[in-house]
């Protein structure tokens, strides 16, 4: 089907409203409802980064030590560097019309497929707590200077839990809710950071510079590293967005929508550097901030804080819901998203109120870029060997409480590509200085400096291209297309089976059942 077949009659299907909640799970997306463009998934992106989340992680470069022009530069070499690994994962939904953890299913089989769920729940509690945390501390902040509230756990406890609550409510309306909200905090919140650079004129000192002594190359790259996980924290979410997207759509168009929604958080990421210099030495950055600003715009950083942590939350969230809802048949979509959001509430908690916020932050960024980029490599480069011919049946196969298909490999895991991305994750992670709670016994074996992400992407894809040499995936995941660079080999794939052990029967569309024979892949 060409790009022209798919996009007319898709643009003139009409768009569910926002108020309508979604039907679909993880099943494939019909043709006729994939009325999305590349645009929208800038403005999601762009729109779930544009927040006070992101600023949080524009000041680590200047907590660590470094000046104004060294901070700048460590961001953007973490924008950039993170949004090329970023890049080639929104590929995936148009062509499997799901999302990129059952996706990741051809690589890693679709019981092995759970890897990436894993990987998305981590990282949507984690960027989930986050935007709730300085949303509401920016809004507690806010009340204290507007109508003298005071701080308190007890009161940065009912914020949190109704800016969650808030949250999940957008999550469970679904794609078209979670896409208006994204469309408003682009335009609203890019306006009030522009109108920041008018307000903090006065106050910011382009000179700034913590000392001679204060700079080191561990801390540029450590910074490079945080920033650089924000990208990263993507790329289990893209599919979730992007399988709404016509099968049709050109790669070019995908793959620059995402890398101009990177580059475009450059804007929360450097008005968080630039900020973090006014407050430089002060225990709560947002608190601090609120109390140097202007009181009308003090009053516009409230609207920032709420727009901002529902967009962010609402785009971490969607996706482990809907992914978890597989994993766990019992749950549907709205259901799986209440107990992941109720979970991740409870992280919010204990993570604000008993652990160090900021220390919090660094690991659990830490451990997403470390255990997330080796799985993105293998993603792409089994994307790359196989031309990008995906079967959107033979993905669905576990979630349907069936066995068999293309992607079923040995007892529904392909062991290459485990077999790469657990050394990769491992390494990099015996490598990683998150201090305190990450801190590798190698961590300095590059004189202080952070090699754990080159160690782990490299190593992934080193042992994953190496796997497919020496033991040749079959033909039939290649599809009609010889595999490039790779070997194959000649076997005949396991027909598509009910699977006596699945007790319930999983979301997702059923195809005709096949006669049973032995796996193809043993």
């Amino acid at each position: 089907m060409s790009g022209a077949q798919v996009a007319g009659p898709a643009a003139e299907q009409r768009r569910p409203r926002a108020t309508e909640v979604e039907q679909h799970g993880i099943d494939t997306i019909p043709d006729a409802e994939r009325t999305s463009r590349p645009f929208d998934l800038f403005r999601i992106q762009f729109g779930g980064a544009n927040t006070f989340a992101t600023v949080i992680l524009g000041t680590f470069p200047v907590l660590l030590g470094l000046d104004l022009v060294e901070a700048v530069a460590a961001t953007v070499v973490g924008v950039v560097v993170g949004a090329l690994i970023l890049m080639p994962m929104g590929l995936f939904g148009p062509r499997t019309g799901t999302n990129n953890a059952v996706s990741s299913g051809a690589h890693f089989g679709v019981r092995g497929r759970v890897l990436g769920s894993f990987l998305s729940l981590l990282t949507a509690i984690s960027f989930y707590s986050i935007s709730v945390w300085v949303s509401g501390d920016a809004l507690v902040g806010a009340a204290t200077r507007l109508f003298g509230t005071g701080d308190s756990d007890l009161l940065r406890g009912v914020i949190y839990a109704v800016l969650g609550a808030l949250v999940i409510v957008v999550v469970i309306y679904g794609y078209q809710l979670m896409l208006l909200v994204n469309k408003i905090v682009v335009l609203a919140n890019t306006t009030l950071m522009l109108l920041g650079l008018v307000t903090y004129a006065t106050l910011f000192d382009p000179s700034y510079d913590p000392g001679p002594d204060a700079y080191a190359l561990g801390s540029f790259v450590l910074s490079a590293l945080i920033v650089m996980g924000n990208p990263v924290s993507f790329g289990a979410f893209l599919g979730d967005w992007s399988r709404y997207i016509p099968a049709g759509t050109r790669p070019s168009r995908l793959l620059g929508a995402t890398f101009v929604g990177q580059l475009a958080t450059l804007v929360p990421f450097l008005f968080g550097v630039g900020t973090a210099t006014l407050v430089a030495g002060e225990a709560d950055y947002v608190f601090a901030l609120i109390q140097v600003s202007p009181l009308w715009y003090a009053v516009l950083l409230m609207v920032f804080a709420f727009l901002g942590g529902m967009s962010t939350g609402v785009t971490s969230l969607y996706g482990t819901g809907l992914d978890f809802s597989s994993v766990f048949p019992r749950l549907n979509r709205v259901q799986a998203s209440l107990v992941i959001g109720t979970l991740a509430f409870v992280f919010i908690l204990v993570g604000r109120l008993v652990f160090d916020l900021l220390a919090s932050v660094n690991a659990f960024i830490g451990a997403i870029v470390i255990c997330t980029t080796p799985w993105m490599v293998i993603m792409v480069i089994g994307y790359w060997v196989r031309r990008g011919y995906y079967s959107p049946e033979d993905v669905q196969v576990f979630n349907q409480g069936r066995v068999g298909g293309r992607y079923w490999f040995s007892d529904g895991v392909n062991w290459r590509g485990m077999a790469a991305w657990i050394p990769a994750a491992v390494v990099g992670l015996l490598f990683a200085n998150y201090p305190p709670l990450i801190e590798g016994p190698f961590r300095n074996a590059a004189g202080g400096v952070d090699i754990s992400l080159p160690m782990s992407l490299g190593l992934a894809a080193v042992v994953y291209l190496a796997l497919l040499f020496a033991f040749p995936e079959p033909r039939y995941v290649f599809g009609p297309d010889d595999p490039r660079l790779v070997p194959a080999r000649e076997t005949v794939a396991q027909p598509v089976t009910d699977d006596p052990r699945a007790s319930v029967h999983r979301a997702g569309r059923r195809g005709p059942v096949q006669p049973a024979a032995e796996t193809a892949d043993r």
